[in-house]
């Protein structure tokens, strides 16, 4: 169990709501990463990315492939089955530097981008949580995004006791996990 982190830690945070989770999380974190991106999510959906200036919106994955090519690694911990296009794209081509695992018991959202800044909120990697989808399809969400040293570390701590499977050992829910942290079947 990991242990509580100081109020020291708590630092300089700013609130992000609704549609302000596109802008903060995805145009200037996603995809400003330029040496890695640990994201937790409950719900993977193939989400669109438009692009500024063009009427291009790629998926997700298909940012994580630009990403991986420029030689962003990504670490995908995620709780169900990613949604049908994500996995028709992810079996196209898995990018060469995502991994993906599965967790069926991660309902946490987090998005760390270069080990420097980091959304911890409501939001899943999913249009209606972080996408561009308009004020009357997104879901109502809240977070919060920081670069805070401390509140960073603690949250890596969390991921990668998951990632490396070290919280598998005491749990109690191996019915609904079978197979520890699987990868996904493409």
């Amino acid at each position: 169990m990991l242990n509580a982190l100081p109020l020291s830690a708590v630092g300089a945070a700013e609130l992000v709501i609704d549609a302000q989770h596109h802008q903060r999380v995805v145009q200037s974190g996603i995809l400003k990463a330029t040496v890695s991106l640990d994201i937790a999510t409950a719900d993977f959906k193939a989400m669109l990315v438009p692009e500024a200036r063009t009427r291009n919106a790629p998926s997700i994955v298909e940012v994580f492939r630009r990403l991986a090519e420029k030689g962003v690694e990504i670490r995908l911990l995620h709780a169900g089955t990613p949604s049908a296009p994500a996995l028709r794209e992810l079996k196209r081509a898995l990018p060469r530097k995502l991994s993906i695992r599965r967790c069926p018991r991660l309902h946490a959202k987090a998005v760390i981008v270069d080990c420097k800044a980091m959304y911890l909120g409501s939001a899943n990697l999913t249009g209606a949580g972080l996408g561009a989808k308009g004020a009357d399809k997104r879901n109502f969400e809240l977070g919060i995004w920081t670069t805070s040293p401390e509140l960073i570390d603690g949250v890596l701590e969390h991921f990668n006791a998951l990632w490396e499977g070290r919280r598998c050992i005491s749990c109690r829910r191996k019915d609904v996990c079978p197979v520890p942290l699987e990868e996904p079947r493409l």
